[in-house]
């Protein structure tokens, strides 16, 4: 009897780790943080949630208080996004005046299907250069990318404000 619940005992943090999905690994964990700011809804909706469904007219809504519209936001998870992409790739950026306002206010209405689409597309890109990259790159870029997932959050919670604030955001998505 002691030794069958010992043995028990002996597997059964095995038997927890099997059933444990936590990445325990570097790139395990910068990927669970893309990928929860992207498309696989976590403790907060991604990004692709976030965005779903708005017109360009609710895209472009701001409350008159100087805060930014959904697809400002947008815009701008898009550039810097792509920015950290093209250093991380070792490619040289496009030229940028160092004014971060410019990275909200480019946005176009008229473009916000394909900011949108272009904004899946770098973040599905950031998953495949993080899966490709050797350790030693990982290791080098581990902050700058945990950065960008920490960046994608802060700013999908306020496209999730401002779509509260417009009366077009469903609490059946994630957030009440």
């Amino acid at each position: 009897m002691k030794s069958t619940l010992l043995s028990l005992l002996l597997l059964l943090p095995l038997s927890i780790q099997a059933q444990d999905k936590t990445p325990t690994t570097l790139r395990g964990i910068l990927l669970e943080q893309l990928r929860t700011t992207h498309n696989q809804k976590d403790w907060y909706v991604p990004v692709t949630v976030a965005v779903e469904g708005i017109t360009p007219e609710q895209a472009n809504w701001t409350d008159g208080k100087g805060n930014h519209s959904v697809g400002q936001l947008t815009y701008h998870l898009l550039f810097w996004d792509r920015r950290a992409l093209e250093q991380f790739n070792g490619q040289k950026a496009e030229k940028f005046s160092g004014n971060n306002d410019e990275t909200f206010s480019n946005f176009d209405a008229k473009q916000w299907s394909d900011t949108v689409r272009q904004l899946d597309e770098v973040m599905a890109e950031w998953e495949k250069a993080v899966e490709a990259a050797d350790d030693a790159k990982l290791a080098k870029n581990a902050s700058m990318i945990a950065h960008v997932g920490a960046h994608n959050a802060y700013h999908i919670g306020q496209i999730v404000f401002v779509r509260k604030e417009q009366g077009s955001w469903d609490p059946a998505k994630g957030v009440k």
